[in-house]
């Protein structure tokens, strides 16, 4: 249960973007909005949130904008119980909804407390696997990958996948496979069977370089989701939600995505044939790009040739043309793909800052 029940607590007036703070830094996914009598009008979950980026909704709107969109949703009214209701109930309440949390109400409706699957389920361990693809060769980072692979160069101190790995060991995950071809002694000696790091390490040695995806074929035992994650990206991305995202979506491939902003230094001109129709000044263009983290589902391996060159996109082609789950995650966290100089100096830079 929960004690600081405040730190759950928001007003409907409040904005999206105050939401999304306040349910990172309750670390639980989820804010009640409630009226002043503390009456539940609605929950946000960190899914929510996420939902409402990829719909491109204004962020600085208030959050009752986003529970009107929730009336048309599957499940229009917030989900809770009476305070008192046994664990058995509240188990099998989130297992039929699909959902983490519960609010619970006294007689008069007001939020007296909230339950997470969590505090139901002290103990459940995360088993589930990462993969972490470092054979690529960093030619855009020549003369740094001359004899170093991209995934050991040092940020802030430490290198780029040591990370990488302790933010994996941070969300529970412990059992890491390393896919390498470029110098893979230089990762293979530094890391060792990892233990080192409290992790345990298993590598995927390519006898040539098998892409983003083909690697995944050489590997064995996993039985649960995996997640992927390239070896040049620094992020802070919440893993737990991502798998709560994905299950939620049931998903078969859920691709992190990044939000990327484009502006045209230029006056862009609208035409129709030879007419002129509009002149947009300088305009600013969104769009969401591949992050270079994933979570895939077993069954997702049939899909992934043996020992042939096979890129993650034509992993998703194939998927999407199979009609399967493939679905965005959009990150709201601190992500970095560190693919040219340019990123590698912002890397250091954030570093000596503290941005991650």
């Amino acid at each position: 249960m929960i004690k600081k029940l405040e730190s759950f607590l928001l007003k409907p007036s409040v904005s999206m973007h105050q939401v999304m703070a306040l349910i990172d830094k309750n670390g639980k996914g989820i804010a009640l909005i409630v009226d002043e009598k503390r009456r539940l009008l609605g929950t946000v979950t960190d899914g929510d949130i996420r939902r409402a980026i990829l719909a491109r909704m204004d962020l600085e709107k208030p959050v009752s904008e986003l529970l009107a969109r929730k009336v048309n949703s599957p499940y229009p009214k917030p989900l809770a119980a009476p305070v008192g209701t046994d664990r058995l109930t509240l188990l099998q309440m989130m297992k039929e909804h699909g959902v983490r949390h519960i609010p619970l109400l006294d007689t008069n409706g007001c939020v007296a407390d909230l339950v997470t699957l969590d505090d139901l389920l002290p103990d459940q361990v995360v088993s589930m696997q990462a993969v972490i693809m470092a054979g690529g060769l960093g030619k855009r980072l020549l003369p740094l990958t001359e004899d170093t692979p991209k995934p050991m160069l040092p940020v802030g101190g430490k290198p780029l996948m040591e990370r990488i790995i302790e933010q994996l060991r941070g969300s529970g995950i412990n059992r890491i496979n390393i896919s390498t071809y470029y110098k893979a002694e230089k990762i293979i000696n530094y890391f060792g069977d990892g233990s080192r790091f409290g992790v345990k390490l298993n590598y995927i040695n390519e006898n040539q370089p098998l892409g983003t995806a083909g690697a995944l074929g050489l590997i064995e035992g996993v039985e649960g989701p995996l997640l992927v994650i390239n070896g040049d990206v620094i992020s802070q991305v919440n893993y737990r939600a991502m798998v709560a995202y994905h299950q939620e979506h049931k998903a078969d491939l859920t691709v992190a995505v990044s939000k990327y902003d484009l502006k045209v230094p230029y006056g862009v001109v609208e035409s129709d044939g030879v007419f002129i129709r509009e002149i947009l000044e300088k305009p600013s263009f969104s769009f969401f790009v591949n992050a270079g983290i994933y979570l895939l589902e077993p069954s997702v391996y049939d899909y992934i040739p043996k020992n042939e060159h096979f890129d993650m996109t034509n992993l998703i082609e194939c998927l999407i043309k199979a009609r399967r789950a493939v679905v965005s995650f959009p990150i709201v966290e601190y992500w970095l793909d560190i693919g040219q100089h340019v990123d590698y100096y912002k890397a250091q830079e954030d570093a000596e800052k503290g941005r991650f």
